[in-house]
């Protein structure tokens, strides 16, 4: 059992306590405990099948788990399912919309829908198309949208509700690089202006690392492994890396520099990469690397720590836990 436990004070803006779901002998979800802050960024990665989905069908309330309980927004989406509807804006891997209508009058429908009084919806409209950057397109018929801008009109439309908390699924699925950027830059600015919560269901890991502030690796309908990248490498007796450069003029030769940060506790690998040093260690070693060449008499002009690749973590994972049958 992984538990995923927030470090904020406040309360969760998702929390599960040994959530699952089964279809027959099928397990789809597995004993999920999962703790989300008020405007936390917060990446659900794995394969398709794995149970990304079917977990958020579980917190919308459009799934009855088979075990376990959850609360969104301090709600039971079994049993408060359209209260959290009204609270939770959802945004899927494939945002549907009236081609013949305008982005505006798409948002102006579901504005009507969420019951928001004309001035309120114009307003909120307004500058919502601004905010995803389709204010200039907003008169423009849907069908010539490309699916970029589409995605970005779906999160439009999921933040009518001034939700306190977003799930997306998949939201950059097949968008080229450009567009993918502008999603990921706009789920960026919700949490950190918006104080949203937000749940991140993606398989694609390079965008998970970059926007996401601790990620929760599913496999086999199972959360095996939750926290910062750092965190996760050092759970899984992965490494970190410190890039280090000190002052061209230092005469200190090479091979003993390289001595004295292997001699180092939890140093597994020193190796010169042109001006750098790149020193692997079992955990945040920068002090005491810095210490030891400042007692060298050396003069540190550079000290970094560079994660491992969330790839290398992931994939550690997936080969250790195997693969099962599994849906969502």
């Amino acid at each position: 059992m992984t538990v995923l436990t927030s470090t904020d004070d406040r309360e969760p803006a998702i929390w599960t306590d040994g959530l699952a779901k089964n279809y027959g002998n099928t397990v789809a979800v597995d004993d999920l405990h999962l703790e989300i802050a008020p405007g936390e960024v917060f990446g659900l990665l794995g394969p398709n099948g794995a149970g990304k989905t079917t977990t958020i069908l579980m917190l919308l309330g459009l799934s009855e788990p088979s075990a376990g309980q959850a609360r969104v927004v301090g709600l039971d989406p079994t049993r408060q399912a359209l209260e959290v509807k009204r609270r939770v804006g959802y945004v899927p891997d494939n945002a549907g919309f009236y081609g013949g209508l305008t982005g505006q009058q798409n948002l102006e429908y579901t504005a009507q829908l969420n019951g928001l009084d004309p001035a309120t919806r114009r307003d909120r409209i307004a500058s919502l198309l601004d905010e995803v950057g389709l204010a200039e397109r907003a008169d423009e018929p849907v069908r010539t949208y490309s699916h970029g801008m589409r995605q970005r009109l779906g999160i439009a439309d999921a933040l009518l509700k001034d939700p306190e908390v977003l799930i997306l699924d998949e939201p950059t699925l097949g968008l080229d690089p450009r567009g993918a950027d502008q999603v990921l830059d706009l789920v960026n600015d919700l949490a950190s202006q918006r104080s949203v919560a937000v749940l991140l269901a993606s398989h694609l890991l390079g965008q998970v690392q970059v926007v996401c502030s601790r990620v929760g690796i599913f496999v086999d309908g199972r959360m095996v492994a939750s926290g910062t990248v750092d965190e996760l490498a050092a759970q899984h007796g992965g490494r970190l890396v410190v890039e280090v450069q000190t002052a061209q003029d230092d005469e200190l030769e090479d091979q003993d520099l390289e001595e004295r940060l292997r001699d180092l506790p939890g140093i597994v690998s020193v190796h010169r990469e042109g001006e750098l040093w790149l020193v692997g260690a079992q955990h945040d070693a920068r002090q005491d690397i810095a210490t030891r060449l400042q007692e060298a008499g050396l003069t540190v002009v550079h000290l970094r720590q560079r994660s491992e690749e969330l790839g290398a973590i992931y994939r550690r994972y997936f080969a250790e836990e195997g693969s099962g049958d599994t849906v969502g």
